[in-house]
Formats: C-alpha cells, structure tokens, sequence
C-alpha cells in the first residue's frame, strides 16, 4: 500500500478497534474525534509536522503512545494513521466538494440524529496546535461560521452558551451547520496557508566572488574564505 492509497474497509475498522481498545487512554481521539483533527490541521493556516500532532491523538499518552504489541504493530497504526491524514488532505486538494466530515448517528425520539461533538472537539483540537495562526479567522468575514464548531468542540464554553447545546436537537443542527462551513473555512485559508518548512531567509546579503571577503583580511572573497567553500 502507498500512503495515497485511501483506507480500505477492513483498515478503517482495523484503526477504529485500536483506537477503542483498552491499550489507548480514555482521552485518546476515535476515529470520529481523529476525523475533525486531521481535517483542521489539513485546511488549516499552516502545515504541522505528524511529529508535533500526533502525541495529540494519543491523549494523556502523549509521546510515549499506547502500549503496541510489537515494533511491527506501531508502525502498521501510525501508517494507517498517516494515510487518514493523507486521504483528508487529498479530499480537500482533488475535490472539496466531494468532502464529509465523519459524524456519528443516534436515535432520539424516533428520529436519526448526527452527533458532531466528538469530530467537533477533534477540529478544535487541531486548532489549538496553532491557535495563533489560526487568530485572525476570528475577525474574518467567516468567524460566525466557526461558531457551531466552537459551540460543540471546546472543552469549555461560556454559562450562557449552555442553553444553545443542551439537547440532541440542538446539537444536531450545530453538527449541520458545522458541516456548511468547512468548505468556507478551507476556501478562507487555501491561499494564505504556509509550509510546515519555511524557506531560510538570508540575513546579510550575498557576498560577490570579486567583493572584499567579509571576514576582515582584505582579500578578494574568492580569494579567501570563498576558497575555503570552494567558489574560488
């Protein structure tokens, strides 16, 4: 398998079971919750290296990581891992229009229902790792739109925002309108999105072959510690 390659059935399920398996903490991401983690750190201001976000999937485990069986197994979850990832960002860069935000359903009252707080609080998370670069989002044109995400998603909310998520209904139409405001959110960073490897900036500029070396001797450049780098 390539990292391109999406998660087959049986790899999804395969990543699903050992994310709820004992041998995860309690507050680890499931698949839903890794879902909305991957998806913020795809659309989002800047590219994060999987070093620095995935200790994050593993909650209170951090580093370390669950307890894997075997070198073989660590490798196999962190590999489908990063295909997750990969087929998120794949989504977004071949056919956005195409994307779902992967929430749960539940019955209420006779009715199905989507539960968006895990995937929320996943987007949220992934927010987190860059909350100064994401800041300018909050006085955009789009922060009303982050408003569902922040409403389902953080890990505290104001006590008069309460009343606007205390029933499944209400949380339903969040989880709707979540979903509505992913392709604005991703629209709203696509051009200003930076490398997780920014190009070196060069302090002092560029000393000329035939300029008198830096370094104080008097000596043309090429002459002297030019030589030394090999440009004489």
């Amino acid at each position: 398998m390539h990292l391109d390659d999406p998660l087959s059935d049986k790899e999804f399920k395969e990543l699903d079971q050992f994310l709820l398996s004992d041998r995860c903490a309690e507050d680890g991401m499931t698949m839903d919750a890794l879902h909305g983690f991957l998806t913020a750190l795809a659309i989002g201001p800047e590219q994060v290296p999987m070093s620095e976000w995935l200790p994050v999937v593993w909650g209170e485990f951090g580093e370390k990581g669950p307890e894997f069986k075997t070198p073989r197994e660590r490798d196999r979850i962190t590999g489908l891992i990063a295909r997750f990832m990969n087929e998120v960002m794949m989504t977004f860069d071949v056919a956005p229009k195409d994307f779902e935000p992967l929430f749960c359903e539940h019955q209420h009252e006779g009715k199905t229902l989507l539960d968006g707080d895990a995937w929320a609080w996943g987007f949220w998370e992934g927010m987190q790792l860059r909350a100064d670069a994401w800041e300018p989002v909050w006085s955009s044109p789009i922060a009303d739109m982050l408003r569902p995400i922040y409403l389902l998603g953080a890990d505290e909310i104001e006590e008069e925002e309460a009343a606007l998520v205390d029933d499944p209904v209400k949380r339903h139409k969040l989880a709707i309108e979540t979903e509505a405001a992913i392709p604005h959110i991703h629209r709203y960073w696509q051009p200003l999105r930076k490398s997780a490897v920014q190009q070196v900036q060069r302090e002092t500029p560029k000393v000329g072959r035939n300029d008198s070396c830096p370094c104080g001797s008097g000596k043309k450049f090429k002459k002297c510690c030019g030589a030394q780098d090999g440009a004489g």
